[in-house]
């Protein structure tokens, strides 16, 4: 029992190392960077250590300390309470959905199974939805208690546009789960160690589609109308300075690696490596023993599984600063009048290949 429970303890640090300790704070520094080299730029270079920059990384700390010092400032007339919280409850559900995420397969480490997921459910992917689909509340929650009109003009803007593309997102998913039979995230990833049974592969539609409707759902562009400079200031944390306005773009950073890892798990295969079974693996590392071999392996999966996040976060920068932002009338004809009876039709094609093939 105790040595579970110690097992589950370091599953859960790791998560939070990965994701609050170094994805979160070094994405703001890759989406400057990124962004300066797709524009010919230098990019963040300024801050420094006794002359020395390292490629512009201390302005993560530099960000950090600002946030930290920087004024905490309610607007007059604003729910001091609904505005305290409504970060907490849009960066909570971020790092919840990585408790059903598989991070590696099923090793064998001195002589106990070791699962790399922190809770196992049989419904790890309605999970998922689930605990995401909080987050709207908290973003509308700090439009409205801001008493601002920009503000709760942004949070509306966030209700109807997670709302709309939740639905297409979801029955993206179905196609999914028909393929592959479970909602257990471990199971879907374990199915994919063959290469031609990666989702990608057999629901290439659904990729496209859940793809967008994800970057739809974390409010990136091209699809940033609840957070319009241009248009409302912010949207809706126009009204949020220090540490709370520093967890609503730690939530959207943390979103994107959650969006990567979904990804990864439901379309491309996994912590697997193409062509190469866990079986070889362990056979190259035998001579250090089931342990030692299974410790090997195990590294390098979980190495090629956040590679992998790391190739959907490229992608996801990538989209961000090559797309203009879409009207609004055009995201939600996109939602409804394009994604959704295009992942219908993908559901009704998937059963009928599914019949044939039976």
């Amino acid at each position: 029992m105790w040595v579970d429970l110690a097992i589950t303890f370091v599953k859960i640090l790791f998560v939070l190392a990965i994701t609050v300790g170094f994805f979160a704070p070094v994405l703001t520094w890759v989406e400057r960077k990124q962004s300066a080299i797709m524009q010919d730029r230098i990019g963040a270079n300024r801050a420094d250590i006794l002359g020395f920059t390292v490629l512009g990384l201390f302005h993560i700390i530099a960000d950090a300390l600002k946030m930290f010092t920087k004024e905490d400032f309610i607007p007059q007339g604003a729910n001091k309470i609904l505005h305290t919280i409504a970060p907490i409850i849009a960066v909570v559900p971020a790092l919840l959905t990585f408790a059903v995420v598989p991070f590696g397969g099923q090793y064998t480490l001195f002589g106990k199974e070791v699962n790399l997921v922190i809770s196992d459910l049989d419904v790890g992917l309605l999970f998922v939805f689930a605990i995401a689909s909080l987050a709207t509340y908290g973003y509308v929650i700090a439009g409205w208690s801001s008493n601002n009109n920009w503000s709760l003009l942004g949070s509306m803007r966030t209700a109807s546009q997670m709302i709309s593309y939740e639905v297409t997102m979801g029955l993206t998913i179905v196609g999914v789960l028909m393929v592959y039979g479970s909602m257990k995230l471990t199971t879907i990833g374990a199915i994919q160690e063959d290469f031609f049974r990666w989702g990608l592969f057999l629901q290439p539609l659904g990729f496209v589609m859940f793809l967008a409707a994800s970057i739809a759902e974390n409010k990136r562009i091209p699809f940033d109308n609840p957070e319009a400079e241009s248009e409302i200031v912010a949207g809706y944390f126009t009204e949020y300075s220090g540490l709370k306005f520093g967890m609503f773009f730690m939530a959207e950073f943390i979103e994107m690696v959650t969006i990567g890892a979904i990804m990864t798990i439901l379309f491309f295969g996994a912590w697997h490596i193409p062509f190469l079974p866990t079986a070889t693996l362990l056979g190259w590392f035998d001579f250090f023993g089931t342990t030692g071999s299974n410790l090997i392996v195990m590294f390098i999966q979980v190495g090629v599984f956040f590679t992998k996040i790391i190739f959907f976060i490229w992608l996801q920068m990538t989209i961000r600063w090559t797309l203009p932002r879409f009207r609004y009338d055009q995201i939600m004809k996109l939602g409804w009048k394009i994604l959704l009876p295009l992942s219908l039709a993908n559901i009704l094609i998937t059963g009928i290949v599914i019949l044939v093939l039976n």
